[in-house]
């Protein structure tokens, strides 16, 4: 099952960089930006609980989505621009084991405990 959904996490990492290919973008826009989404697990210096929701606040796909369609029908590409990294980037962390954190801590994601082989 884990190799399944890596395998569907690539393929939704690779829609990322076909959406970000139709943007007036240079590719170094993206490899720039990949990781910036990750600053969302600063929340974790004050708590668990508060770790947790902003780091799934910048790897949720739906708000990825919402953001990227809101772009589109506000015609801003900047908008699109965000809402395609941060999918792509909780694409890429997903392909790597990381998911959606609970708020028991850091290791406790929806894809299992970080570090402990799920089968």
């Amino acid at each position: 099952m884990r190799l399944l959904i890596r395998a569907e996490e690539l393929l939704m990492f690779c829609l990322g960089l076909y959406l970000f290919s139709l943007l007036d973008y240079s590719w170094w826009w993206f490899v720039g930006l990949i990781l910036v989404p990750d600053i969302g697990m600063l929340g974790y210096l004050m708590g668990n609980k508060v770790g947790a929701i902003g780091y799934n606040l910048f790897h949720h796909k739906g708000f990825a989505i919402a953001f990227y369609f809101l772009g589109i029908y506000l015609s801003l590409p900047l908008c699109q621009l965000i809402g395609i990294i941060l999918f792509s980037h909780a694409s890429m962390d997903r392909i790597f084991g990381y998911g959606l954190k609970y708020d028991k801590g850091f290791k406790y994601t929806h894809l299992g405990e970080i570090g402990k082989v799920n089968e």
